[in-house]
Parts: C-alpha cells; structure tokens; sequence
C-alpha cells in the first residue's frame, strides 16, 4: 500500500470517529450559538470551546516535538488578507443558518438521513467550485485578496509568530508559552460551569473531536512526510501543493463534485480532506443505524427549500474564501494559533448570531 493510499485511510477513518461522536453527541457549531443567542445556554459552546483547547495542545506539542511543521500549512503563512477572513467569514455565518448548520452538521444529518443536507451539500459543493475556479473566484481573488487590502508581516501570522523576540525567548519556548496561556484560559472557562463538569456527551465531544483535529495534523503533517515530502498532493485554491492539513468541509464538498463528473480524469486524486468528509458520512450512518435514529427528512415547504439552497451557497463562498468553515478555521486554523483563524472565526459567529436575531425578529413581526 502506497503511502499516499495509507493517509487517505486515515482520513476516512478519523472521519468516521468524527462523524460517529458528532452524532451521538449532537456536536453542532451553529447550534452552540443558537443555544447562547436564544436561550443563553453554553453546554454545547463549551464543548466547542474544550474542542478548541484540545486541538491547541495536542497540535502545538507536535510542533514542539518536530512532528509537524506548521509553515507548511494553509493558515500559518505572511500574507494576511483582511478582508477574506471578515467577508468570507461572515457569509459563511450567515449561510449556515439559513441552511440549518455548518459543513460538519451538513454531513453529519446526511449520514442520519435528512435529504435537507443533500441538497446543501450539492449546493455548497457548487457554490465552492465557483470561488475557487471559476465567476466568484475573481472577486474573492481581484478585490478580497487585493494587495492593497492585504497585510504582509513579517514573519508568520501565528501569535507565537508576531511575538518573535518577546522577553529574549526562543521561537520554541514562545510556542509553549502562547499554547499554555491560550489553552488555560479557554480551559478554565470551559470547566468553571459546574453544570458543564456533570455533560458527559458535551465532554466526550470536546475531547475526542479536537485528538482527531490533531490525530490529523500527525497524518499529514508527519506520516504524510514521513518517506517524501511531494508524496502526498494536496491542493488549495485550486494550485497543487505539498501541504499538511486537518479538518474542513467546505473545500472538500467541491473536490467531491468534481471527483464524481470528472472520475476518470487522472489529475483528480483522492485527498485526505476529501476521504475524511466521506467518513463523517459513514460515521454518522453507523452511529444512525445503531442507535435506530435514522429516519429519512425532507424540505416541507419551498420556503424551507430555498433558505436551504441560498444558505449552501453562501457557505461555498464564504467557506472558500475565509479559507475554511466552523471546523476548518474555528478547530483547524486556530490549533494553530493562526490570528486570520481567530478573526475568521470571530466573524463567522458574527454573521450566525445577527442572522438569528434577524430571522427571531421577522418571526415575531410575522406573529
């Protein structure tokens, strides 16, 4: 087996651990927000925020240790494109409400049987493939990426990165220093609730989600480079490159598109993103299946149909263009301590949170 073959497997079957756990656990990036915007309930924000601290440790501690190089990743580089992380993360917000959740949440209901999500998926696939190839692609490239909207650090844009040289410390302790800071906090706000202490399946989803966050890094980043860096092909905005990678779905919906109108096309390789997405399918399915929670769902009037479809595609867009969703930016991106993932994810809960209080606000006028 090739070891390309090998880390592909992986990603199908962490993926299928991440799909499994989500369901069971209702693991739900938009509805913790929900949950705080509307009933001012933090169990599942928690269990978000303890995904997050997990993700940061564990990937961190492999960037120590040398098991992963965090330059050669999407979210870690110089340039810093303000505005992708502002607009794309704030249409992605608003389109996961409108579509009744995120990438993740999209996989997760498909693999439990809700048709709904079939057609986001689609949708959002589409959608993607237009901003990373094709009509939405040259205005995320000529204006939200424009040089003069763009700012150039000079070293990386991680935290750790824009520190250099704080306090005389070395780039490795900095690292150490900024993961324990940032991780404690987060830590100690999650486990402050005692009603939060006492949520086995808020906790079981925090814990297990964000180790196959960094289970994935090590794939790629480690098994992945182990023999040959230019074994594995990854690709990002729609250029070939030798990248680690984690989680994220909005990406991969568009690779899936593709990969099936185009399946004897020799240039389409299977990636690790693209077989995790498979697996949280497959995960959700078994977990629906033993559970006998499948049930088939479908769209109950066109109104319901169309907020679906124009949800889907504004987290195509806004996915591609803040360079990843929920997971892709709000666990991926920020286990790095990436500042484009925390300002990506800021955002994306602005644009969930204001469309919620919109659609409340209709809903009451409507009463």
């Amino acid at each position: 087996m090739s070891l390309a073959t090998t880390v592909v497997l992986w990603g199908l079957g962490l993926g299928v651990i991440f799909g499994f756990i989500g369901n069971k656990t209702n693991f739900c990036t938009m509805g913790s927000v929900s949950d705080v915007v509307n009933m001012g309930s933090w169990g599942r924000m928690r269990a978000w925020i303890l995904a997050i601290a997990v993700a940061i440790i564990g990937t961190n501690l492999l960037a120590y240790f040398g098991y992963l190089d965090l330059s050669k990743t999407i979210y870690t580089g110089s340039s810093f494109p303000i505005l992708t992380f502002l607009v794309g993360g704030f249409t992605f917000g608003v389109g996961m409400t409108l579509a009744s959740g995120c990438g993740s949440k999209t996989l997760i209901r498909l693999g439990g049987g809700n048709l709904k999500s079939l057609v986001v998926f689609v949708f959002m696939g589409v959608s993607a493939i237009m901003t990373l190839k094709g009509l939405f692609g040259a205005f995320r490239a000529g204006v939200l990426s424009a040089p003069s909207v763009t700012i150039q650090f000079d070293h990386s844009q991680t935290i750790p990165g824009l520190m250099t040289g704080f306090a005389g410390l070395d780039a490795k302790a900095l690292l150490l220093l900024v993961t324990a800071v940032v991780a404690l906090a987060l830590l100690i706000f999650v486990y402050m609730s005692k009603e939060f202490r006492k949520e086995a399946d808020n906790n079981l989803s925090g814990i297990v989600l964000g180790l196959v966050i960094v289970a994935a890094w090590y794939v790629t980043g480690h098994m992945g480079y182990a023999e040959n860096p230019d074994t594995l092909e990854m690709t990002f905005m729609g250029t070939a490159s030798h990248l680690a990678e984690s989680f994220s779905f909005v990406a991969p919906s568009a690779y899936t598109i593709e990969y099936l109108g185009y399946w004897t096309d020799i240039s389409n390789v299977i990636t690790f993103s693209v077989s995790a997405a498979w697996g949280v399918v497959l995960g959700s399915l078994l977990y629906a299946l033993i559970s006998k929670s499948f049930r088939w769902e479908y769209f109950t009037s066109a109104k319901d149909l169309t907020s679906h479809i124009v949800g889907a595609m504004l987290m195509g867009f806004g996915g591609i263009t803040a360079v990843g969703c929920t997971i892709g930016q709000g666990l991926s991106g920020v286990s790095t301590l990436s500042l484009g993932s925390f300002l990506a994810l800021a955002s994306i809960i602005a644009g969930s949170a204001i469309t919620m209080k919109i659609q409340y606000y209709l809903m009451m006028r409507e009463a």
